[in-house]
Order: structure tokens, then sequence, then C-alpha cells
């Protein structure tokens, strides 16, 4: 079993090496396998980043998420302007069919909602809405229905 500070160190080495992460925003701490994040990013996918980096290095048993998404003025967004965003994504979407889902967008956090046949559209749909600028994060309540 790696020591504390030798996994804090892993863990640190390999958000430095992820082009979208500034390592200097994610701190981070370990004590037997079970290593926190915590810190400040600009955008829902470095922060998905970051714990999908994390969670991937040999020696993580738990990784506790502290992350927290927050803009800068210039790309806050009201949510009726951050719900046109997201539907204009979808709907320029070949993999998800514009009839079978809802979104509700509440301070930056999009909640995906309704029926789809195929799981990859599900899939397809959060990760078309997780790189626009604004969106603190994603709930997808999709369900699939043959």
């Amino acid at each position: 079993m790696k020591s504390n500070a030798t996994l804090r160190m892993d863990v640190q080495n390999a958000i430095k090496r992820q082009p979208l992460l500034h390592a200097d925003q994610i701190g981070v701490t370990a004590d037997h396998g079970v290593v926190s994040l915590f810190g400040t990013v600009d955008s829902c996918a470095k922060k998905l980043e970051a714990e999908n980096v994390a969670s991937a290095v040999i020696g993580v048993k738990t990784l506790v998420k502290n992350i927290q998404v927050e803009f800068r003025d210039a790309f806050k967004n009201a949510n009726g302007q951050m719900g046109g965003k997201v539907l204009k994504i979808l709907m320029s979407n070949p993999c998800v069919p514009h009839d079978g889902l809802t979104v509700n967008v509440e301070d930056g956090w999009v909640t995906l909602e309704g029926e789809l046949p195929w799981n990859h559209q599900k899939e397809a749909a959060e990760s078309a809405v997780r790189f626009l600028s604004g969106v603190r994060g994603i709930t997808n309540n999709v369900k699939i229905v043959p």
C-alpha cells in the first residue's frame, strides 16, 4: 500500500498531466486510500476530468469530491439563456432525438429528463451539455424505454 504522501503526489501528478486542468486550482489530500479533491474550477468539464483522473490512480480506494464550479462574471448566464444554449446544442447533435427530452436549468445546474430508446442517446445528451460554458453540473434523469 502506498504511503499517504506518495498517493497524494501521484494524484497531483496525474492532474498536472491533463491539459484541460490547472493543478494549482485543485487541492489533494490522502489518508489510507481515501483521496479528497477540493478547490474551484470554471467548468463542469474540468471538475469531471479531475475526478476521473484521480479515481484512475492506483491506490485510490475512495474519492471524496469537493471541487466547486464557479464562473467569472462574464460567463454567468441567466437560466433562460442557459436553457436556450442547452436546447440548441442538443438539437444540433444527430445522436440525440429532438422529441424525447425536457431540460430544466437552475443556477447553472442542468437536469435532463424524458425517455429515449437507447443508452448511447442518453450519454450523448449529457456529453453534449457538459462542455457548455455556464454549466455547473448535470443530472441525467433520462429513462431508457426500448
